[in-house]
């Protein structure tokens, strides 16, 4: 599409000018909003986004069931534009933030955090594939995200609503081949960015671990200049990210925009949102509050617009698949976060079903066909029935609490960065 083709700098200055062109009044939408699967979008070698149509199978819009989402109002903060809002990332500054009201989806709403979840498990496979979850007739797909042969990276799906006013992004999580994942030629790229943005210092779990970027100072010791400037560099998934939103901004300009996503989608997912002040609700994210201090991203006067939703039965949300022998180290990733941003649903699954803590119960299925499918479920905690979890905020965490962050180099130096062959 046109623009793909203009230069990375005129990328940056037209999404800019489209989100500070854009008349940030309150959004007065429909309680309940139906969509339709638009798109599937990608990355290709040459990290460019891409994006493709998807037709429709003859005689799926028969189906009776119908795609609807329930919204609420809410609150984001948006900057007033992304050049003041870059500006501060590499000078000290302050942002000037915009409250704005929009209608994000009704996360207190079971129906609405199965169906969101449905969406966030699809970006991961295609409408064809017995693992794709039907989720009704009301939907047609055209830009699927990184699903060329050649695709190796960020991947998923675009949703909107059949008058364009809400679309919704849906961004894979990790593929590995481990208990809970089937691999696939994204996983080189997914977990070089596992092991950057969720590890306290380059996936240095022990001393046979290959770092993913030459930041280690022997000991618990961490170059924290040379820890930043890793995750700036272009190839990774928020830059990507960044340059998804604006592709999709340019399609669809008046549109009120969703992110979602699943484990790596899913923080992936809150980072961007952050960034533009869009809603958000991630399922099973590593948390991701200290990628998005060491990406410099400003934080606005209130994250509320970002949800993550996990169960304790999945040790990496919860930040303690870690250490030399655990699962994650077994497949080659460090996931040693535990702070996340937003607000937080967390289904108590180990106290009121009985599961254990295990990877298993990080795949998107569990949280679909293990908790949102089933109505039968009571999850109050004051005597008072609730068929979702009351919001909680994770304020009295600290990562990485046994490492020493500090300016031990030049972050400059030559070899400081990431190594994308280590993966």
């Amino acid at each position: 599409m046109f623009y793909n083709l203009l230069p990375n700098a005129l990328q940056f200055l037209l999404g800019s000018w489209l989100i500070s062109f854009a008349e940030h009044k309150p959004v007065q939408a429909p309680r309940t909003l139906p969509f339709e699967l638009r798109h599937e979008h990608a990355l290709t070698n040459g990290s460019r986004v891409v994006f493709a149509d998807y037709k429709t199978p003859m005689g799926l819009r028969t189906r009776a069931e119908a795609f609807v989402i329930d919204t609420a109002p809410l609150t984001v903060h948006r900057p007033l534009s992304q050049d003041s809002f870059q500006r501060p990332r590499v000078r000290r500054g302050d942002v000037p933030w915009q409250p704005i009201e929009v209608a994000g989806p009704d996360v207190q709403d079971r129906e609405v955090l199965l169906l969101l979840a449905k969406m966030a498990n699809n970006a991961y496979t295609e409408p064809d594939q017995k693992d794709w979850y039907d989720i009704g007739s009301e939907w047609n797909n055209s830009y699927p995200f990184g699903w060329e042969p050649d695709a190796d990276g960020f991947r998923g799906h675009i949703f909107a609503t059949p008058d364009n006013s809400t679309v919704i992004i849906s961004v894979k999580g990790t593929s590995l081949m481990w208990p809970i994942g089937g691999g696939g030629p994204t996983q080189r790229k997914d977990k070089l960015n596992d092991n950057l943005l969720f590890s306290c210092c380059c996936a240095r779990v022990g001393p046979t671990w290959s770092t993913v970027c030459d930041c280690y100072e022997g000991g618990y010791k961490c170059d924290q200049g040379c820890l930043e400037k890793s995750l700036a560099e272009e190839s990774l998934f928020y830059s990507i990210g960044i340059n998804l939103y604006n592709n999709v901004t340019y399609m669809y300009p008046n549109a009120n925009i969703w992110l979602i996503g699943h484990s790596l989608g899913g923080a992936l997912a809150s980072l961007v949102g952050v960034t533009f002040g869009i809603p958000v609700v991630a399922f099973e994210a590593p948390a991701e509050r200290l990628a998005a201090s060491r990406l410099h991203l400003p934080s606005p006067p209130s994250t509320q617009h970002v949800t993550h939703v996990y169960n304790t039965g999945d040790p990496i949300p919860m930040g303690t698949c870690t250490g030399v022998s655990s699962s994650c180290a077994l497949a080659g990733i460090a996931l040693e976060t535990r702070c996340h941003l937003g607000r937080v649903i967390r289904y108590d699954t180990v106290s009121k079903l009985g599961w254990s803590a295990n990877v298993v119960h990080h795949g998107i299925q569990a949280l679909i066909d293990g908790i949102l499918a089933r109505d039968d479920l009571d999850w109050g905690e004051d005597g008072a029935p609730r068929s979702v979890p009351a919001f909680s905020i994770e304020e009295d965490c600290v990562d990485c609490f046994n490492w020493e962050f500090g300016d031990f180099r030049n972050a400059t130096a030559k070899g400081c960065g990431a190594r994308f062959g280590a993966v």
